[in-house]
C-alpha cells in the first residue's frame, strides 16, 4: 500500500522533531535548561488540541444543517483525537513542571482549566455512547459538542489568564512571545513541530473514520 505524500511528510517530520528534540542544540534558559526541548511536543500538541477541536465542532454544525451521518463521524473523531492530543499535551506539561516547578501538579490555574477542558469533551463522548438511537445521538451530541468547544475558552484562554500562574503566557500565547522562544528553536517549532504533530492527528482520525466506517458495513449486512 503505498502512503499519501502528507504521510510521507508526516513522518519525515516527525523524525526531524525527534532528532532536534534530543540532540539538537537549545538555547541556555534559567530554570528551564534542557528541559526547554520538550517545547518541540508540549505545546504543538496543545496547537493540535485546538485544530482537532475546531474541525469537530465545524463537522458538528455542518450536521446540524445537513442532517448527513458523513459529519457526525467527523465531529467524533475529531473530537476522540483532540481528546487524545489534550491528554498528551497534559502529562508532557505535567512532567515538564515536574522539573520546573518542583511537582508533577501544582493545582496551577492553566493545569486545572485544561483538565477541566478535557472531562467536558470526556462527558460528550459519555452522553453519545449512552444513547442507542443513531439519529438521537447525533443530534444532541452535535448540539453538546458546541457547548464543549465554547467552554474551551473560559477554561483554557480566560480564566487562567485572569490569576498568577507558574505557566508561562500569563499577558498572552506561551511560544508566541519572543521571550519565551529563540530563533533557532522558532525555526524548527513552526514549519516542523506545528505541522508534524498536527498531520498525525489527522492521520489517526483517517484510520479511526475508516475503521468506523468499516464497522458500520458489517453491522449493516449482519
Amino acid at each position: 500500500m503505498r502512503l499519501s505524500w502528507w504521510k510521507i511528510l508526516c513522518i519525515l517530520l516527525l523524525l526531524v522533531i525527534s532528532i532536534a528534540g534530543f540532540l539538537g542544540g537549545v538555547p541556555a534558559k534559567p530554570i528551564l535548561n534542557e528541559t526547554i526541548r520538550n517545547l518541540y511536543y508540549h505545546v504543538p500538541m496543545w496547537f493540535g488540541m485546538m485544530i482537532f477541536f475546531i474541525v469537530s465542532v465545524v463537522n458538528s454544525v455542518k450536521y446540524l444543517r445537513s442532517g448527513k451521518m458523513k459529519f457526525d463521524t467527523l465531529a467524533v473523531e475529531y473530537a476522540n483525537t483532540g481528546i487524545l492530543f489534550g491528554i498528551l499535551g497534559l502529562t508532557t506539561g505535567m512532567i515538564w513542571a515536574n522539573y520546573t516547578w518542583g511537582k508533577p501538579w501544582s493545582n496551577d490555574p492553566k493545569q486545572i482549566g485544561a483538565a477541566i477542558a478535557i472531562l467536558i469533551y470526556f462527558a460528550y463522548l459519555v452522553l453519545r455512547n449512552s444513547m442507542i438511537d443513531m439519529d438521537k445521538r447525533a443530534r444532541i451530541g452535535a448540539v453538546y459538542n458546541i457547548f464543549a468547544f465554547a467552554m474551551l475558552f473560559p477554561t483554557i484562554w480566560i480564566i487562567p489568564r485572569l490569576v498568577e500562574s507558574l505557566h508561562p503566557g500569563g499577558m498572552g500565547n506561551p511560544a508566541l512571545n519572543t521571550n519565551d522562544i529563540d530563533s533557532r528553536m522558532r525555526m524548527l517549532f513552526w514549519p516542523v513541530a506545528v505541522p508534524a504533530w498536527t498531520l498525525l492527528g489527522v492521520w489517526i482520525t483517517t484510520l479511526r473514520v475508516r475503521l468506523r466506517l468499516i464497522e458500520e458495513k458489517k453491522l449493516n449486512h449482519a
